[in-house]
């Protein structure tokens, strides 16, 4: 149970102790007769903390409404993110929405339109967590307009697997990076007074039996790379909400999970929000209640009578039980929700515009420039006649707002990309769509066109997983229009890594990800140079599927078992994921982790590392814009540890963006902290750092080290 630290008195007199004690009397009194009111309306007397008017309800409910305040309400979708409310202790509802990439409403139906953001690996790959607070900022003052307390998100599971089926609401496969990235994007959902909710909680990194896996993922492994990015969204970010998932995490439910959830979670960590279940992902009711779990969405299938019979039978204590109800309510309190809970209302046409400009620039900073021969980008009006739009309709015939599943947005409006580039072009050049059917067709019209540009892409969605190799004809459509017209540009717009067999056929590649609503304007702006593209990849896009880090049935997607018993996953490259697997085995990959190009060119220069408190340290180094186009560098740190400490060859540990004007240069300051410097000792369960020499390296990308430096420790 949360306890609530005594008053401190400073001066010990007895008559000002007993004038406190009296004051706080009545307060109570006050309390226990009207919970609902807040402590500001109740002129005269001291405002109570959050834990304290939690409490004070809490002692006034009775099992049956203590049951009730633990677990959904079920019901039809979409109204089944609801703990519903008590008017006799003025408790109000507790509506939950769908997150991360954009905000819908869990009570009503139809579903009312929101912003659709660029999904978040797109946000991941602009490397920028200004752009990441903006994001949630919109995402939350959305989610709370349309009536909701809690949004899902940020979705903080690493991209172990490319082909995870939400890949695209992952924030990429670095846990630094992620965990950052995710920290803003938090603080920026909070700060419009939603709660944000850091998930899936753990072991969620591929769609492929997860409601009947096992993860398999030693201590250390688990600690520095699946569980980092959840540390940070407590420790840094403060989340308000932890959503734990559907696997067993080595042996045991993620729900019941007591490692996970008591002592990591609320031990470790101090987390002082709740703990909410994915839908269905509970499988206990004694296990789940001692062992972490807060609210069972979305309905009371072990929360329900089941928890109550174990309350009567002494099998839970009723102090869990409160700490569950205290947790809640207490934030509720603190993030303003519980004494002015939101009122749905739509999202006004001005709102919707500057939301959607937002979106349109988190797009294009996350679009990543990944091959530009001859400077065939950007585009020139000026030298245009024509332009041959061509591929499917999911990437070239309407707007990609997002991936399926519970992520996906209702769109305030789109722009597909044909309205986009005619909105650039102008009416002095002429825009055609083809969609690739007919291949015939779709070189004959590249072959007549000034320039062409392909869309291919995938289409990802909760609940399967999905290739990395394009589907269809699209591979064979690329290569059919590249023979056509030398100038073909080719837009991926994929939730994931993708395979590009075609890659030395075209001269300019462009992957956009999922851009949201704006899509046509935001592809048309990065092609014709009206935003210089400084996007880096959050993931490594591979070269063959032999050589992703998981290659094996017992990595991905488990060890084949028989019906009815559960599959195992075997995280057995452990600490090797992503591009830490192509360092260590030395393998070129199509194109690395952090890799993207700009208009312009950069220099890098004068490094200087200076040893800080606690184990930190300082980098600082020069960047100047060498080109002639205004651009934003993506400045990547990475730090390659001694032998003895067991890691692979370098690890991110900061990251900055600068924009400069041409031939101007600014400094870059990146403070690694102490954990930059640290890996898990499971003899000790604890961090450690290994004395020796540190190796700093600083880059355009985790295979393009510009700059080298080293500090001892």
């Amino acid at each position: 149970m949360i306890s609530v630290p005594p008053r401190q008195f400073s001066g010990g007199k007895f008559f000002h102790r007993l004038q406190f004690w009296l004051l706080a009397i009545a307060l109570c009194t006050l309390m226990l007769l009207e919970p609902g009111i807040s402590a500001q309306a109740r002129a005269g007397l001291p405002e109570a903390t959050p834990v304290a008017r939690a409490t004070a309800i809490v002692q006034q409910m009775t099992l049956d409404e203590k049951i009730e305040e633990l677990h959904g309400v079920g019901g039809s979708s979409p109204n089944i993110r609801i703990v519903p409310a008590i008017p006799r202790l003025h408790i109000p509802a507790f509506v939950i929405t769908n997150g991360p990439d954009g905000a819908t409403n869990g009570t009503v139906k139809p579903v009312p339109p929101a912003t659709a953001m660029p999904v978040t690996l797109a946000l991941a790959a602009s490397w920028d967590t200004n752009q990441a607070n903006t994001y949630g900022t919109v995402v939350g003052n959305e989610a709370k307009i349309l009536g909701n307390d809690l949004i899902e998100g940020p979705d903080m599971n690493l991209a172990r697997i490319p082909q995870g089926g939400r890949t695209f609401e992952n924030l990429g496969e670095d846990p630094f990076l992620a965990g950052q990235m995710a920290v803003s994007d938090i603080q920026g959902i909070q700060s419009q007074g939603e709660i944000a909710e850091a998930k899936h909680y753990a072991g969620n990194e591929q769609e492929a039996n997860r409601f009947n896996l096992n993860d398999t993922i030693d201590e250390r492994t688990l600690q520095e790379l699946y569980l980092a990015p959840f540390e940070a969204s407590v420790v840094q970010g403060h989340v308000g909400a932890v959503m734990c998932a559907y696997p067993r995490v080595n042996g045991t439910y993620s729900c019941e999970n007591s490692v996970l959830l008591n002592q990591i979670l609320k031990g470790s960590w101090n987390f002082s929000g709740i703990v909410t279940s994915d839908f269905g992902a509970v499988h206990s009711t004694v296990p789940s209640a001692l062992n972490g779990l807060d609210l069972e969405m979305p309905s009371g299938v072990y929360f329900g009578s089941a928890l109550k019979a174990a309350v009567l039978a002494g099998q839970v204590p009723m102090s869990v039980i409160d700490d569950k109800l205290i947790r809640r309510f207490s934030l509720m309190m603190e993030m303003g929700l519980w004494d002015n809970p939101p009122v749905a209302t739509p999202i006004s046409s001005a709102l919707a515009a500057a939301d959607g400009a937002k979106a349109r620039t988190i797009a294009e900073e996350g679009m990543v420039l990944l091959k530009n021969s001859h400077n065939l980008l950007p585009l020139s009006t000026s030298s245009l006649k024509s332009i041959a739009l061509i591929g499917g309709s999911a990437w070239a015939g309407k707007a990609k707002t997002g991936g399926g599943g519970s992520s996906a947005v209702v769109p305030l409006y789109t722009v597909n990309p044909l309205q986009g580039l005619q909105n650039r072009a102008g009416s002095s050049v002429k825009v055609t769509y083809n969609d690739g059917s007919d291949l015939a067709s779709a070189e004959a019209l590249a072959k007549t066109s000034s320039v062409a540009i392909v869309m291919v892409g995938d289409s990802r969605g909760e609940g399967h997983d999905t290739p990395i190799s394009l589907s269809g004809n699209q591979d064979a459509l690329v290569s059919g229009i590249a023979s056509a017209n030398k100038n073909t540009i080719v837009v991926v717009k994929s939730g994931s890594a993708v395979l590009m067999p075609w890659v030395n056929q075209v001269p300019a590649i462009v992957e956009a990800w999922y851009p949201g609503e704006e899509d046509g304007n935001a592809v048309a702006g990065v092609l014709f140079g009206d935003f210089n593209p400084s996007g880096k990849l959050p993931m490594t896009f591979p070269a063959s599927l032999g050589e992703l880090p998981a290659n094996t049935p017992s990595q991905y997607p488990a060890q084949p078992v028989p019906k009815g018993t559960i599959a195992q996953a075997h995280y057995s490259e452990g600490l090797d994921m992503g591009y830490r697997y192509y360092d260590a085995n030395n393998l070129t990959p199509l194109f690395p982790f952090g890799f993207g190009l700009s208009y312009t060119t950069f220099k890098y220069s004068n490094l200087q590392i200076t040893a800080g408190s606690g184990n930190s340290a300082t980098v600082t180094f020069n960047i100047t814009n060498t080109g002639s186009r205004m651009g934003g560098s993506v400045a990547e740190v990475y730090v390659g540890m001694p032998t003895a400490a067991g890691e692979p060859p370098k690890v991110l540990a900061g990251f900055t963006k600068l924009s400069l004007k041409p031939g101007q240069t600014g400094q870059a300051s990146v403070t690694l902290n102490a954990r930059a410097f640290e890996h898990w000792n499971t003899g000790t369960h604890n961090w450690a750092i290994t004395p020796g020499t540190y190796h700093i390296q600083v880059g355009s990308s985790s295979r393009d080290i510009l700059l080298q430096g080293q500090i001892s420790k």
